[in-house]
């Protein structure tokens, strides 16, 4: 009779190892601002696991901007398209060391949170966090405060979310709160440290789609690899030219002019475009160059061609 332990060592080599049945998605950023820009990759068993997932990247990894290294955009996962994982933005924090460095002895450090809906429904959560030159009365801290919190409340109410993530992220929005509390007291930083956006509005339908990214990609990858081609063409054209020239044989072109010329006619014959096999920016640009609309789908914009 096997033991205790050898029964259960045969039973977990009986069970499914976890890792291989995992594969990796793509995660992108939002259409807009980012147009599904590739942030990173993760691991997962299905589609359904993936949704919700939150992903963190610092700013200057999104966006290029060595300046804003301590700020953490989080996306979150909302769908899944074959192998990418498409997300939204759902806030930023910046770094509790950058905050925690701004503070000071004999400055007054002013801190609030605004619960603000956006002009096309968002409801989103921001942290605006201010420190003063010097000391100052609680009474100013509380006005500076209160005006922080109606410049929050105005500039979300004037805006769309995707207008309000640009001025987070730019500096405009702390610029317009340090005007407003300057009028109380003397501010020596102002920071946004933290937004979250708790509920979800209108999604906005503009910029490129999905299908126009992966063709874009595709396209710059076909043109990497025709490059590479190319030059190393070129380089065996040139040691061919070079061993001619040393056994100095010389040909007609009289020939290979008449062939040329046979061949014209049969080619202005066969220059029936196979519409089918183009892509679909392909198809919009020969509607473009015709003057026709170039809307609607790929088998629309086929027999619109036709015409």
């Amino acid at each position: 009779m096997a033991s205790k332990g050898a029964a259960s060592r045969a039973a977990s080599r009986k069970q499914k190892d976890k890792w291989k049945a995992k594969r990796w998605y793509q995660i992108r950023a939002p259409r807009q601002p980012w147009h599904f820009k590739l942030i990173g990759e993760t691991l997962a068993e299905e589609d359904e696991l993936l949704v919700g997932r939150m992903y963190e990247i610092t700013q200057q990894e999104v966006d290029g901007d060595f300046s804003k290294m301590h700020v953490k955009l989080k996306f979150r996962v909302t769908e899944v398209i074959g192998q990418d994982a498409i997300t939204e933005f759902a806030g930023h924090e910046v770094l509790k060391d950058h905050v925690r460095r701004q503070v000071r002895r004999y400055r007054g450090k002013i801190d609030g949170v605004v619960d603000a809906i956006t002009d096309d429904g968002y409801y989103v959560r921001i942290k605006p966090f201010m420190i003063s030159q010097g000391r100052i009365k609680a009474s100013q801290k509380r006005a500076m405060r209160e005006a922080a919190h109606n410049v929050v409340l105005q500039v979300a109410a004037r805006n769309t979310w995707l207008a309000l993530q640009k001025q987070i992220l730019s500096g405009e929005l702390e610029q317009a709160i340090e005007a407003a509390a300057r009028k109380i007291a003397a501010v020596r930083t102002v920071i946004v440290r933290k937004s979250q956006l708790v509920q979800d509005g209108v999604v906005a339908g503009d910029g490129p789609t999905l299908d126009d990214v992966r063709e874009d990609e595709e396209r710059a990858a076909e043109a990497k690899k025709a490059a590479l081609a190319a030059a190393m063409v070129e380089d065996d054209d040139e040691s061919e030219d070079e061993s001619e020239d040393e056994s100095g044989d010389e040909t007609s072109d009289a020939p290979a002019e008449e062939a040329a010329e046979e061949a014209a006619p049969e080619a202005a014959s066969d220059e029936a475009v196979d519409y089918t096999s183009l892509k679909v920016a392909e198809l919009k640009e020969l509607l473009k160059a015709a003057g026709k609309p170039v809307s609607g789908k790929k088998a629309e914009l086929i027999a619109r061609l036709s015409e």
